[in-house]
């Protein structure tokens, strides 16, 4: 995650432009890969807040945009026509369905909280500037810091996973989740009881 995010930043900030476009893919295919597997291990050992997040991330922001971005290279290599807005509309329900999964990263722990909400910055001012309802100047500098630090505390949190676990002990703090409360279901059969 934190490669996408370095990525997009670079792209976003004007550190790179579009004749990194094949490069950018062919990096966000590999995370793809990663995301993939991580995502099902994640569904496999009970946490599907973390599995349906790396699948959904996997699948959207890592081989479809990878793809997206070779297709859009040959696509500038050879003078075809395409019309961003389209990818403006693929990322609006991703942008929504981030927000509206956040309140689950309340009882994460901080560092993963904190990057999720970095996402959901930068995620909601891709769609609007592919739409092209927000062209401002600000938007993809506001959008590719917001993603640099997403990436930053990614990176923190995955080596606070690495270590935490290899050590047993805390070597590197990821906070305390703000909420830590559990509701208990009524109904006996059901599999989100406590």
């Amino acid at each position: 995650m934190a490669m996408a995010c370095f990525i997009f930043y670079a792209y976003l900030t004007g550190r790179v432009d579009q004749s990194a476009y094949i490069l950018m893919g062919i990096w966000l295919l590999g995370g793809f890969v990663i995301q993939v597997v991580v995502g099902v291990l994640e569904l496999l050992q009970g946490n599907k807040t973390g599995g349906n997040i790396f699948l959904f991330f996997s699948a959207f922001f890592m081989l479809v945009t990878g793809l997206e971005m070779i297709f859009n290279y040959f696509a500038a290599m050879n003078g075809w026509v395409t019309d961003p807005r389209l990818s403006g509309w693929a990322w609006l329900p991703l942008a929504a369905t981030l927000l509206l999964w956040t309140p689950a990263y309340f009882k994460s722990p901080l560092s993963l909280l904190l990057v999720v909400l970095s996402l959901d910055i930068a995620v909601p001012l891709v769609a609007l500037m592919d739409l092209q309802v927000v062209t401002a100047a600000w938007a993809p500098v506001v959008a590719g810091y917001a993603l640099l630090v997403a990436g930053m505390l990614g990176l923190y949190t995955a080596a606070a996973l690495v270590l935490n676990n290899a050590y047993e002990r805390i070597m590197l703090p990821t906070g305390t989740p703000l909420l830590r409360i559990s509701i208990p279901s009524t109904d006996a059969t059901s599999p989100y009881k406590y």
